[in-house]
């Protein structure tokens, strides 16, 4: 009874910006951590930021000082920024979320992906 719905994805230009949005809905008690992975063809899953409950975000090495992931717990929302862009940054893009739907008991839910193509 959960549902976390991406948006924002897209075509951009090498340098571009781009920003992703996340909400999730449904009959949850709370959530833990939201963040955001990607996956490229032929390669793993890997994790882009996460925002743990109480805690500071976490970036992959490869997009620190580029991306930025806000959170907002009261909406249950999580948005990543990406800025100066690189076509090596072209995955489908996925919101996560530890969400609790009775109490003490989380479980991973994810989005559906969205697109992003960075190219000329």
């Amino acid at each position: 009874q959960v549902q976390l719905v991406e948006s924002g994805g897209g075509l951009v230009q090498p340098g571009g910006s781009l920003r992703l949005s996340c909400a999730a809905s449904g009959s949850f008690v709370s959530i833990s951590s939201m963040g955001w992975y990607r996956q490229a063809p032929g390669n793993q899953r890997e994790l882009v930021a996460t925002i743990p409950s109480g805690g500071r975000t976490d970036y992959a090495d490869s997009v620190k000082g580029r991306f930025t992931a806000s959170r907002d717990n009261a909406k249950n929302t999580v948005d990543l920024q990406m800025n100066t862009l690189k076509p090596e940054d072209t995955a489908v893009y996925y919101c996560h979320a530890g969400v609790a739907v009775t109490t003490n008991t989380y479980q991973a839910y994810w989005g559906q992906g969205t697109q992003v193509t960075v190219s000329s």
